[in-house]
């Protein structure tokens, strides 16, 4: 043990009422004791990921905001609209711990060698509840991070770095040879054009705002395109004849973005056709959906033949997917490469009480580019 941890500590924590109320709150929680194959890690980083505002948040309307508590003790409460709420009924009234990933160092182990090989080191988790002082995690949840490396440079090395490798995984494994990402000026966005260069693999960025277009040109980028341009649609065609890209992973979720690029993925596969098919190419097309930035409905215009997909896809059910061995294969090239490929950049890092302000609960709810948060769950 290479310090003496506290007995309780504190963790954030999400409740929505059956009633339609959002809290969020911190509490005091037991500091366990590690068993033989765990080990106690004294988080410094924890990312908010869009994949940890939906527990995070639940739904609610943060117009609707207001604070209550103390300095040290922040309570925020908020409405969850009416129509939302019914989807929620699995986690009414139940105080839930936040956050899916974090860094830090680990101050307690157990008796495995496994886990002695880990005291005093610092590690990335997985597993949930990282918004908390300390969290209590089995060795297979961790990742050694290499000498000289921060728990702020290491707090993001799950997520979205594995659904970055993971896309290109699912691109191969499919058969196909070249992709697209919306939402791609995102830190994952980022991630993803990084490892298409280094990979050879061709890549078609959709943006929202030309803004976003020019960093990811300042950062390689050969073909993105803007989805708030007039020539959207006809630019898109274009990287798509030029990739030969049939796979696309969508984070906006709601509108018609997926159904255009359904579209011009079925123009650019007639392309060079020499015959005329009522059912449209032979040529298959696959959207995934992995987020959610517009809560609108899903809109398909069914004008792109009869060979296409479109379905979710989540990080977790691809590793399993895939396995142990090429997971750690996965999680092994993100250590290497931490502070290249791999590294993220935050806006702003905050405490736990300091993540309940509302003036920074309104800058992260809005998931906009360049202002990712850090908690720091042991700032102050």
């Amino acid at each position: 043990m290479t310090s003496q941890p506290p007995a309780t500590a504190l963790q954030l924590r999400s409740t929505v009422t059956k009633n339609g109320k959002l809290e969020l709150s911190l509490v005091d929680v037991d500091v366990p004791k590690p068993g033989p194959d765990e080990v106690l890690v004294r988080v410094e980083a924890a990312p908010i990921n869009p994949s940890d505002l939906g527990l995070l948040l639940g739904m609610a309307d943060i117009s609707t905001a207001k604070a209550s508590g103390t300095a040290t003790r922040p309570v925020v409460t908020a409405t969850v609209p009416p129509g939302l709420l019914k989807g929620m009924a699995a986690r009414f009234d139940q105080s839930l711990p936040v956050g899916n990933e974090g860094a830090g160092v680990v101050v307690a182990a157990g008796e495995s060698d496994a886990s002695q090989a880990l005291l005093g080191k610092t590690v990335a988790i997985i597993g949930g509840a990282t918004y908390s002082q300390y969290r209590c995690v089995n060795t297979r949840m961790c990742l050694l991070l290499p000498d000289g490396t921060t728990p702020r440079e290491g707090a993001s090395c799950f997520v979205n770095p594995l659904t970055a490798l993971g896309m290109v995984e699912t691109m191969r494994n499919e058969g196909h040879t070249a992709l697209v990402h919306t939402a791609a000026a995102s830190n994952l966005g980022q991630m993803l054009n990084k490892i298409c260069l280094q990979d050879g693999v061709a890549l078609v960025n959709i943006v929202r705002k030309p803004e976003q277009q020019k960093l990811l040109e300042s950062m390689g980028a050969k073909y993105i395109c803007d989805s708030s341009s007039e020539s959207f649609q006809a630019d898109l065609t274009r990287a798509l004849v030029e990739t030969g890209a049939t796979i696309a992973f969508d984070a906006t979720g709601g509108g018609k973005l997926a159904s255009q690029i359904l579209t011009c993925m079925e123009i650019a596969a007639n392309q060079n056709s020499k015959e005329f098919s009522r059912y449209g190419s032979t040529t298959h097309k696959q959207v995934y959906i992995y987020g959610g930035l517009d809560r609108s409905p899903t809109q398909l215009n069914r004008n792109f033949g009869m060979a296409w997909g479109i379905g979710g896809w989540l990080l977790t059910p691809f590793l399993q997917k895939v396995g142990p061995e090429v997971g750690q294969k996965l999680r092994d090239r993100v250590a290497s490469e931490i502070k290249t490929t791999f590294a993220s950049t935050y806006s702003d890092e905050v405490s736990l009480t300091e993540a309940l302000q509302l003036e920074s609960i309104s800058v992260y709810a809005t998931q906009a580019t360049g202002k990712k948060f850090l908690i720091n769950p042991n700032k102050n």
